[in-house]
């Protein structure tokens, strides 16, 4: 283990890159055509399989509180219908098949097989190696399925790894910060590095008037301007929560060290901009509009 000393944000902007490719599945065309071969056919009943699967056939209170910015009732209406139709065991696999197909296409067969992926792959895989289970739920499921043996198929698990390690951490922020669900949505849409509310409510289930009543309580706190924009309090609480969020996902960045950190940042930067320059990503998934 090494202890050498990294830059304030450098976990975050290694997250970030890795948290991209891994969200390229669920806008993978071939991730709804293997969930469908398994019987599960709705867009929104996809999503909560396999982001849920690792945790085995739950109920939709666990999906809600695990996932959380998602509204109860949207899950209720597909957890736990979806295991009737295929087990977690099949969701995973599908998963892993659509992520083989997507990555495939997405980043092409050199880059797949390159030794660059190898080694962001091992890179990656050593991070994990500090991340703690503790009150981290999606995290502690997915470290326990198995690594995959091809390198884009486990780089794709450790950032997944990654992914759900800051984000259970960050979520016990938000409830620290006093946010809900849709207020953490709604505030993280007003810094423009959030989903659009046209994106936030089709995938969240939310509507409008519910969109509309979290920023009314946020303004009501003084941390959104009639505008929709954070005000100066609420920019400095977005701050604090990131730099909270930081602190509680320094561990697998600190074990990996300031060079190995560089190095994985380097690679998947590389990875995540191919992605999104073949199209990963809808036009309009990201803005405050």
């Amino acid at each position: 283990m090494t202890t050498a000393a990294l830059e304030p944000r450098a976990g975050r902007r290694c997250h970030n890159v890795l948290n991209t490719l891994h969200a390229t599945s669920y806008f993978a065309p071939e991730l709804g055509q293997e969930l469908s071969a398994v019987g599960i056919t709705h867009p929104r009943a996809v999503n909560f399989a396999v982001r849920a699967a690792a945790l085995g056939p739950v109920g939709a209170g666990a999906v809600t509180a695990a996932f959380y910015n998602y509204k109860h009732e949207l899950v209720a209406r597909h957890v736990p219908a979806i295991w009737a139709i295929a087990s977690p065991k099949d969701v995973l696999a599908a998963r892993a098949r659509a992520v083989d197909a997507a990555l495939r296409r997405l980043l092409g067969a050199d880059a797949v097989t390159s030794p660059e992926m190898a080694q962001a792959a091992r890179l990656a895989l050593r991070a994990t190696e500090a991340c703690s289970r503790s009150a981290r739920p999606l995290y502690s499921a997915h470290a326990d399925l198995p690594v995959p043996e091809e390198p884009h198929l486990a780089y794709f698990h450790a950032a997944t790894l990654l992914r759900e390690h800051r984000g259970d951490g960050h979520l016990a922020v938000l409830v620290s910060a006093g946010l809900d669900g849709l207020e953490a949505v709604v505030t993280h849409t007003a810094t423009g590095k959030g989903m659009t509310p046209k994106w936030v409510c089709a995938t969240r289930g939310w509507t409008q008037e519910d969109w509309d009543a979290a920023a009314g309580r946020l303004r009501d706190r003084g941390l959104l301007d009639d505008a929709g924009g954070l005000t100066p309090e609420g920019v400095a609480l977005r701050e604090e929560i990131e730099n909270e969020t930081d602190r509680l996902d320094r561990a697998p960045y600190e074990h990996l060290g300031a060079a190995g950190v560089a190095r994985l940042t380097e690679l998947g930067t590389g990875f995540a901009r191919a992605a999104a320059g073949a199209g990963a990503f809808p036009a309009d998934l990201i803005g405050k509009r």
